[in-house]
């Protein structure tokens, strides 16, 4: 299974429904609070090209999106096949 990162941060509701989609299938996930540690929102938005706002999504080092982003592929079928590899 392909690892699983996604920066948050706690006041945020849409971080909160893409970690209960993921836990909710049984996927573990390493979470970087961005609001805790400041620091790592400069990585996050590197990383994501651009992207400012949480939750920002990667799996396996590449980088799928948001929320709205992993719901879509949840619902396409698509979700398992990319962690699977």
């Amino acid at each position: 299974m392909k690892t699983v990162e996604i920066y948050t941060t706690s006041i945020c509701g849409f971080c909160h429904r893409a970690k209960s989609l993921l836990s909710s299938k049984g996927i573990s996930f390493a979470e970087v609070d961005v609001m805790a540690d400041p620091s790592r929102r400069i990585e996050m938005t590197q990383r994501a090209n651009g992207g400012r706002s949480v939750p920002q999504i990667f799996i396996g080092g590449k980088h799928i999106g948001g929320s709205d982003e992993l719901s879509a592929l949840e619902r396409l079928g698509k979700l398992d096949t990319l962690l699977k590899g």
